[in-house]
């Protein structure tokens, strides 16, 4: 059991940035299972560099969910399963400092489809989201999007589990499964 993650925030330093959106897509190893998607209000000014990149501004947060309101049904979605997410240390690092914001150890197992796709999906020039969609014919709607880079990564997720399928075949012994 999985959940894929994909969060904006208000930078790249986690011990001063907050969340600015997260969604999550509950995955059985077969297909979606659940999904959850909002806006969260960082409680900061967002600054105008993650504007032009995310299209997330100051006014769309200012009524949204403050993160410790949305806090316990990200626990309840991620409970039990592994974390999943493009580059997952990011993504982790930043939720992990939220829930430490709160008091709360968040703890969870995680699955970094970057590492994955550099193991089982070698030659590729990038493994950024985007170029490594672009490669493998998957279509991101909403760019810089929790949702959108989310559901791509569920998408590339599924192929990673296809060719782990294949490669950890009994047939095909000399390779190790992954996960």
């Amino acid at each position: 059991m999985f959940s894929i993650i994909d969060i904006e925030t208000t930078g790249n330093r986690y011990k001063f940035g907050k969340i600015t959106e997260i969604a999550i897509y509950q995955h059985n190893g077969q297909r979606i299972t659940g999904s959850y998607s909002t806006l969260i209000n960082p409680e900061m000014d967002i600054p105008y560099f993650i504007t032009e990149l995310t299209g997330i501004n100051n006014e769309m947060v200012k009524d949204a969910p403050k993160f410790y309101e949305v806090a316990k049904t990200i626990v309840e979605m991620t409970m039990g399963r592994t974390f999943v997410a493009h580059n997952v240390q990011f993504d982790y690092k930043f939720i992990r400092e939220e829930f430490e914001r709160l008091g709360y150890d968040f703890n969870r197992k995680t699955m970094c489809t970057v590492q994955l796709s550099r193991k089982l999906l070698p030659g590729h020039r990038s493994y950024s989201l985007g170029r490594l969609c672009t490669d493998l014919g998957i279509t991101i709607n909403g760019r810089h999007r929790a949702a959108g880079d989310a559901l791509a990564t569920v998408k590339l997720f599924e192929i990673l589990l296809k060719k782990n399928e294949i490669i950890g075949h009994p047939q095909n012994r000399d390779n190790l499964k992954l996960f």
